[in-house]
C-alpha cells in the first residue's frame, strides 16, 4: 500500500514521545519513533527494553517517553521477559480475563550489546519458541552506555575503549557478526534490515510488516552514535545513506525464508566514503593503511555477493 510519510509522521501517535535524554545525532530514538508509529491507531503495545542507552535516557523515573505499558529489564533479558508477558496475554484471554477484541501488540528493543551478545540466548530462545513478538535491535555498533567497549557487532578496524588502534593491533580485528542471517536461520515468518534514517519509508513499512505478521519477527536496525562513531551531530543522516550506498548496511528482508532485497544503488559507492567521516576509522587513511580499507571492502563485497545469491536461491525455490 502507498505511504504518505509526512502525514504518518505529523499525524500518527508516536508513542514515543519528546523528553528523552539521548544524545543530539543518535539514530535510535528515531528508530523508537518509527517503529512505534507503525502500530495501527486501535492497537496498544508492552514495550520491553534491555538495559542499556535507550532505557537510561528514556525512563528517568518518575518520568517516561513511552505512552504504552513498558518493562525496564535487564541487559540479557528482553526477549524472555516480554515472551514471559505475551505467554500471559494469551493465558488470560484464553480464560476469559481479558476482551477477545483487545489487540495487545509486544515489542522488544535492545542494543547490540543486549541483542548481539549479552541477550543473544534469550532472543534465540524466544524465536524458538515461536512467541507472537517483534525484536528491535538498535545497532550502534558498541557497548555505548558503558564507554564505546566493542561489540561483536563492531566493524573490523574500529576504534573502542577495548579495541584502541595502535601500531601493533589496528583496532578491532574481528569481522562484525551477521545477526539478521543468524535470526533468519532461526527459521522466522519476517527478518528484516533497515537504517535509522535516510529511508523512513523503508524503516516505517518493515516495523509495520513486523508488527503485524503473526509468530516471532526480527528487525535489525543501524542506529549510528555520534560519540562512539566520532561524526558531528548533523551528519546522521548522511551515515545512514553512506552506510546504504556502500553497501555497508544493506537493506533487505526475508519471508517466510525468501530474501528480497529492497534496495539495489545504482552506483555503489567505495567503502571509504563510509568510513572517512567518522573518528572510529581516522587511522585507516594514515599512509601506509590502505591494505585495511582494501580489507574492509572485500568483506562488504563478499557479504553483498553472498545476499544476492540468497535472494536468487531463495527466489527460485519459491516459483
Amino acid at each position: 500500500m502507498p505511504y504518505n510519510m509526512k502525514e504518518i509522521i505529523a499525524n500518527k501517535k508516536p508513542h514515543f514521545t519528546e523528553g528523552h535524554r539521548m544524545c543530539a545525532g543518535c539514530g535510535a530514538p528515531v528508530v523508537s519513533r518509527m517503529v512505534m508509529r507503525a502500530l495501527k491507531e486501535e492497537d496498544s503495545a508492552v514495550v520491553a527494553l534491555a538495559t542499556g542507552c535507550m532505557e537510561v535516557s528514556t525512563f528517568i523515573y518518575p518520568y517516561t517517553s513511552w505512552t504504552d505499558s513498558f518493562i525496564h529489564t535487564a541487559f540479557e533479558c528482553a526477549a524472555s521477559t516480554l515472551s514471559g508477558v505475551e505467554a500471559a496475554y494469551k493465558s488470560l484471554k484464553k480464560q476469559g480475563k481479558l476482551p477477545q477484541d483487545n489487540h495487545t501488540k509486544f515489542i522488544a528493543f535492545g542494543g547490540d550489546g543486549g541483542t548481539y551478545d549479552i541477550g543473544l540466548q534469550a532472543l534465540s530462545g524466544a524465536m524458538e519458541r515461536g512467541h507472537d513478538l517483534t525484536y528491535v535491535c538498535y545497532d550502534n555498533g558498541a557497548y555505548m552506555n558503558t564507554g564505546i567497549q566493542r561489540s561483536s557487532a563492531t566493524p573490523k578496524y574500529a576504534d573502542t575503549t577495548t579495541t584502541p588502534a595502535g601500531k601493533v593491533i589496528p583496532g578491532k580485528m574481528q569481522n562484525r557478526k551477521d545477526l539478521a542471517a543468524i535470526m533468519a536461520n532461526h527459521h522466522l515468518p519476517y527478518v528484516a534490515q533497515t537504517i535509522a534514517m535516510g529511508d523512513f519509508k523503508d524503516l516505517y513499512e518493515k516495523a509495520e510488516k513486523a508488527i503485524y505478521t503473526e509468530g516471532p519477527t526480527f528487525l535489525n536496525t543501524l542506529a549510528p552514535c555520534p560519540r562512539g562513531w566520532g561524526y558531528d551531530t548533523s551528519e546522521l543522516m548522511n551515515i545512514n545513506k553512506l552506510a546504504v550506498q556502500t553497501l555497508y548496511w544493506p537493506l533487505y528482508e526475508v519471508v517466510d525464508g525468501v530474501y528480497h532485497i529492497t534496495y539495489k544503488p545504482a552506483k555503489k559507492l567505495p567503502i571509504e566514503e563510509f568510513l572517512r567521516p567518522q573518528k572510529r576509522f581516522k587511522h585507516l587513511f594514515l599512509p601506509g593503511n590502505e591494505w585495511m580499507i582494501k580489507d574492509f571492502q572485500e568483506e562488504v563485497d563478499r557479504r553483498w555477493q553472498e545476499l544476492l545469491d540468497l535472494e536468487e536461491i531463495t527466489n527460485k525455490k519459491n516459483v
